[in-house]
Order: C-alpha cells, then sequence, then structure tokens
C-alpha cells in the first residue's frame, strides 16, 4: 500500500531552493506520527535536504549512486518495479518527496495525506503533481491556524 504524504500550498507548492515552503509544527507533528514506524521513499534531492535517515523508520532513497548514501539507508535504483512491488503490498510505504517521486508514485498510490495551507509562494521551484480529485474521497483531518497561516490536514482516499 502506498500512501503519498505532503505540505502544499494553494497551487500545489512543496518547495523552493531546496527547502520546504512551510514549516507548521502541526503538520510536522503528523508527518513524524503517521510515519513512524513504516517505510519511507524520497528521492535523492529530498535525502540531502533532511542530511539524514529519519528515525524509527525504514528509509529507502531512489538514487544511481548507492555509493553516496550512510548506513541505514536503503538505495531504490528501479523506482518502477519499487513501486509495483508496494502497490500490492499489505505494508504500507509513505513517499515523502520529491516532486518527481511524487509524480511517478501518484498512480500507485491508495491515499494522500495533504496538509493543504492556505497561502502561495510565487517563488516556489518544486510541485506536488496535479491530480484528479474526483477519484479521491476527501476527509479533512484536521483544521488549524498557526504563524496566521490556515491549513487543513487532509485524506483523499483512492475511490
Amino acid at each position: 500500500m502506498i500512501k503519498l504524504i505532503a505540505a502544499i500550498g494553494e497551487n500545489r507548492e512543496l518547495g523552493k531552493s531546496g527547502d520546504l515552503i512551510f514549516h507548521l509544527k502541526d503538520d510536522m507533528r503528523f508527518f513524524r506520527e503517521t510515519t513512524t514506524g513504516h517505510k519511507i521513499l524520497m528521492g535523492r534531492k529530498t535525502f540531502a535536504s533532511i542530511g539524514r535517515p529519519l528515525p524509527h523508520r525504514e528509509n529507502f532513497v531512489v538514487t544511481h549512486d548507492p555509493s553516496a548514501l550512510p548506513s541505514g539507508v536503503t538505495p531504490v535504483s528501479d523506482l518502477d518495479a519499487f513501486l509495483e512491488k508496494y502497490h500490492t503490498s499489505p505494508e504500507t510505504l509513505f513517499v515523502i518527496g520529491g516532486a518527481t517521486v511524487y509524480e511517478k508514485s501518484l498512480p500507485y498510490a491508495s491515499e494522500l495525506l495533504l496538509t493543504e495551507i492556505s497561502a502561495s509562494d510565487p517563488a516556489a521551484d518544486v510541485f506536488f503533481p496535479p491530480f484528479d480529485k474526483s477519484r479521491f474521497k476527501k476527509t479533512v483531518l484536521k483544521k488549524g491556524k498557526e504563524n496566521d497561516l490556515a491549513f487543513a490536514i487532509t485524506s483523499y482516499q483512492r475511490i
């Protein structure tokens, strides 16, 4: 089972200049609580921006140079085969970025967990892929406001 998890702006903004655009404590807490104890998949640039394996999770990184990864990280060289394997697995795999990995994973995802932030950033250079919301059942899990930013943590379950 594959689930995508991300915080996005009004125009699906994810990041700029190699970092997240929005830093909300509630979103980070939701991310940590949701992904802890599970497998997580990310691209090489996302891993580099984090700088270390995330604790209490099995970390997988898409890369063509496995020698560049530290111990505690499993390289993924064939993303399509990896996604195909977890698409039918009872285990949950969380895709945590970046844009290319989200885009390739989206057709396999059973659920999107998106913190939708009511703000935009015209300087964004990385975006979550567009998706057909009519193919998902939307459930708002939590609404809040932090640092003058309104947000909703939302589940989109594939119908």
